[in-house]
């Protein structure tokens, strides 16, 4: 994957658990609700995917939408205009494949007469940098360097910090600061997120509460997916993970 997530299938549970400290606290946040959608999937998402064994060119933050991922971004369109009644606010990372896909979205929404909404970029939302390396699929970072290959298998996604990288922790660290910045900045308003697997993965956690313990195994975020926090007022619940039935053309809306 580009995204440094790894790993593929249903979405996972994942419950805040306590830390050595005891039962994880609540992070109040004023916001009214929050989604947030992984940008469909991207080029090198499909090289990934077939196991390849070479560095790809370029740079992660310039890789587009394959074809599948603009088909899945429109389907995304479609569920905005069912919901753009419930959102006053998108931020998007600046990546190609994030702007790409809110563009699909926007632009299907706008044909089917949705008002357009107001738009942000934050850099903080912006993938893992993977470091020296960046557009190495797992099978070319073995080959070039086995023993990095075997620390990241021995410390887990969470831990692993590429050299010149960043860990998932770290990402979580910004996003931390982001959600922080977001809720003073836009109390009571509902907010969708355009990002990353890793960002995404970060704002569960992030939202889990002061002291959760790290996921042991981090929960999968398909391609195009949907999550989804409720607010109260005081803090934001989350109510779908990962959720992709608006993927299927002709089949339930997550709401």
């Amino acid at each position: 994957m580009t995204d440094a997530v790894r790993g593929s299938g249903e979405p996972a549970p994942w419950r805040p658990e306590a830390g050595p400290g005891g039962a994880p606290l609540a992070v109040p946040n004023a916001l009214g609700a929050l989604w947030a959608v992984r940008h469909g999937q991207s080029t090198a998402n499909a090289a990934f995917a077939e196991a390849g064994a070479a560095r790809l060119a370029g740079r992660d933050r310039d890789v587009p939408l394959s074809a599948l991922g603009q088909a899945q971004a429109r389907a995304l369109g479609r569920w905005l205009v069912e919901c753009a009644g419930e959102l006053d606010l998108v931020v998007c990372s600046p990546y190609v494949r994030a702007r790409q896909t809110w563009q699909a979205m926007a632009g299907y929404a706008a044909g089917e007469g949705v008002a357009p909404l107001p738009l942000l970029t934050d850099e903080r939302l912006r993938d893992r940098e993977m470091g020296v390396f960046e557009l190495y699929p797992p099978a070319a970072l073995a080959a070039r360097d086995p023993e990095e290959a075997a620390r990241r298998d021995r410390l887990g996604e969470w831990f692993y910090r590429p050299p010149g990288g960043k860990s998932l922790a770290d990402v979580a660290l910004r996003v931390r600061g982001f959600l922080a910045d977001l809720e003073r900045a836009a109390p009571g308003r509902r907010v969708l997120l355009v990002a990353h697997d890793a960002a995404v993965v970060a704002v569960r956690f992030a939202l889990a509460g002061l002291g959760a313990a790290p996921p042991e195994a981090v929960p999968p975020v398909p391609n195009a997916s949907l999550s989804h926090w409720r607010g109260d007022g005081h803090r934001l619940d989350l109510r779908l993970w990962g959720g992709t039935a608006h993927l299927e053309s002709d089949g339930p809306h997550d709401r």
